[in-house]
């Protein structure tokens, strides 16, 4: 075999014409020639190591050496016929294929700064359109292609070409884009630790009513990525949804409390507490003139077509929902604030549109005077029996004036008492200040959700537009005090943030959050009741075992803690009490909660597991999408089938 392929090669090389340096420099200025008409203009310049080769010039190379190889130019003459014969060789070097000689090697450059080197290029496959003769490397996808015969030493200017790299994909690396910086940052809190009932009975936290994270976790795997974990706030994840809980009865107060105890899915022995609280629903027509302020962000930073762009076609499906009677006002801040739009009544929607197709960005964030301006004028427009109501637009890069989340506490806390509130939406990523967004919401008694499409801009400012923009209840605090006879241990699911001192709960001076009309809330606790293998911590040696006692209300043998909520209507400086035991009394084996309850079980291992699952031992991806799966429900929008997506994608992408 060796002896035939040694004859077909010396046989190759007879038939190789021997160099002609007359044709060879015909061949040339002919290909220069056909190459310049094939760019459309002979005084384009020629491509060469001051001119990187463009995706363009080597198309023009491909069809330049097309035409050398047709008919017509191999009969014009026979030197130029014999120099394409061997034109553009592919070899691949392997499974016995026939190796031919190598390419002449190139001259060592002596100057390097005159002559700079080519540009690496990046790796793609071919084009449809291209009809390469290089196609062959493919078969070989580890050899360079080897170019032979006497017009290669033409193309010495053009190095590039030797590889299969620029061959195949032509596009120079320094004409990509440079990677924008992402200057993120989320508030977030570690994960709340299982507690001894015996050593720390009580649990106290604020009611937060805030979706701005699960939306950051949607916009971060439909992109491709698992969010970062301090962007999961669990109680967001969860309270994102609709439920229909228990509404409140006629007279009575302004929500009302729904507990289901429950086994926990994922540690066999365990229970959960769901606590479900349904805000009223105001009729339509009983509901308060409203006076609205839009703040909008103008800075350099909200260019983006999901921020600016994406703001203005928002806050017009806003438009549509309110009543002709109520006002609205337009401050925008970059480098300095302004009036856009005086206060205008909502029935002149050519004027508050006109004045919305005004805004462009540009210029730094000059966030704390554009507060104070906007505060202002909602201060002006507040008539007793009114909502009035700032609504903050951005990103969240705030780098003029108050620039920090405790400074920012400080200053809306100080304007809280005017009564004007103040929500926060949220736009684009990569500079999403998550930290200063919640600052300002949880501080300024509204609310903060993050927009990243046109849909959830309906269902921010459309469908739940009423809820968002109408408190029912200001201050809603929430107090479980845990029975030590019945439950060993327990953890809060999210509400980090939202911690308050034990003290916090009678002080009517702290704030806590809003529940506006409609709105539902949800917050689970997990329990150990006591004696159960599924226990964290042993028992101490010294500590004396809890007993049941019996209260001057009876007996409370049968109760798993006592559940406090305290409230504020709005306007008022003192708050009221709602009191209800929880009770011992799980969900029967073969029997199942509601599917609101069971979806905000699944909702709430959703993002436990986007954080890490520290306390779900081997409950993962298949479980959770299978219990949400199961309490689909009524789902007239689809968000409850669109979590499960997410749940799947994260699933993949986790692997």
């Amino acid at each position: 075999m060796t002896d035939d392929l040694d004859q077909l090669r010396d046989a190759l090389r007879a038939a190789t014409p021997t160099p002609d340096d007359s044709a060879k420099a015909r061949a040339l200025r002919l290909a220069m020639e056909n190459f310049d008409r094939t760019q459309g203009s002979t005084a384009a310049p020629r491509p060469n190591q001051d001119r990187p080769l463009t995706a363009g010039s080597l198309n023009g190379v491909r069809k330049m050496l097309n035409k050398l190889t047709s008919r017509p130019m191999l009969a014009a003459t026979t030197s130029v016929a014999a120099l394409c014969l061997g034109l553009i060789v592919v070899l691949p070097l392997r499974d016995g294929q026939l190796p031919l000689p190598a390419p002449k090697p190139q001259a060592a450059a002596t100057d390097t700064t005159a002559t700079p080197q080519p540009q690496p290029l990046n790796d793609a496959a071919p084009s449809a359109d291209n009809d390469t003769p290089y196609a062959t490397a493919e078969a070989a996808p580890d050899m360079e292609p080897v170019i032979v015969g006497e017009i290669a030493e033409g193309y010495a200017a053009a190095p590039a070409l030797r590889s299969k790299r620029a061959l195949l994909n032509p596009a120079p690396a320094d004409v990509q884009a440079a990677p924008v910086e992402n200057t993120e940052s989320f508030a977030n809190a570690a994960e709340n630790p299982v507690k001894i009932t015996a050593d720390d009975p009580v649990s106290t936290f604020s009611i937060d009513v805030d979706t701005a994270s699960y939306t950051v976790v949607r916009s971060s795997l439909m992109n491709g990525a698992l969010p970062p974990p301090a962007a999961v706030r669990v109680e967001e994840m969860i309270n994102y949804f609709p439920y229909a809980y228990h509404a409140p009865e006629p007279g009575a107060a302004p929500f009302r409390q729904t507990v289901t105890v429950t086994p926990a899915p994922w540690n066999a022995g365990n229970l959960l507490v769901h606590i479900g609280i349904q805000g009223r629903m105001p009729a339509v027509a009983d509901r308060p003139a409203l006076n609205l302020v839009f703040l909008i962000d103008t800075s350099g930073s909200m260019q983006d077509a999901d921020k600016l762009p994406l703001l203005k076609q928002s806050f017009r499906l806003m438009l549509a929902q309110l009543r002709p009677d109520d006002q609205v006002a337009i401050v925008a801040y970059a480098g300095s604030a302004g009036q856009v739009l005086a206060p205008t009544r909502a029935e002149d929607r050519a004027a508050i549109l006109a004045a919305l197709d005004r805004l462009e960005s540009g210029g730094s964030t000059a966030g704390e005077e554009g507060l104070q301006q906007a505060y202002g004028l909602a201060e002006t427009m507040a008539t007793k029996g009114e909502v009035s109501r700032v609504i903050l637009a951005t990103d969240g890069d705030f780098n003029v004036g108050i620039s920090d989340p405790e400074a920012l506490t400080s200053f809306i806390a100080a304007k809280r008492d005017s009564g004007v509130y103040l929500s926060v939406l949220g736009f684009g990523r990569g500079n999403l200040d998550d930290a200063a967004m919640q600052a300002l919401a949880q501080n300024g008694n509204g609310q903060a959700a993050y927009i990243d499409t046109l849909n959830e801009a309906r269902k921010v400012l459309v469908d739940q537009l009423t809820g968002a923009l109408f408190p029912i209840a200001d201050d809603v605090k929430i107090q479980v005090e845990w029975n030590p006879a019945t439950v060993a241990e327990y953890r809060l699911i999210g509400y980090e943030t939202r911690a308050l001192q034990r003290e916090d709960f009678n002080n009517d001076k702290v704030d806590a959050g809003e529940i506006g009309a409609g709105h539902s809330v949800t917050a689970i606790y997990e329990v150990t009741p006591a004696g159960s293998a599924a226990a964290l911590n042993d028992p101490l040696r010294y500590g004396a075992a809890p007993t049941t006692e019996s209260s001057a209300d009876g007996d409370t043998s049968g109760e798993l803690g006592f559940l406090r909520l305290r409230y504020k209507a709005p306007g008022e400086a003192v708050s009221a009490l709602i009191e209800t035991p929880i009770q011992n009394a799980p969900t029967e084996p073969g029997t199942e909660p509601g599917t609101d309850v069971r979806f905000g079980l699944a909702m709430a291992g959703f993002g436990q597991l986007l954080t890490g699952g520290k306390y779900l031992g081997s409950w993962g991806w298949d479980q959770a999408i299978a219990l949400a799966t199961s309490a689909r429900g009524d789902d007239p929008f689809g968000y409850r089938i669109e979590a499960v997506n997410l749940m799947r994608l994260a699933q993949s992408l986790s692997r």
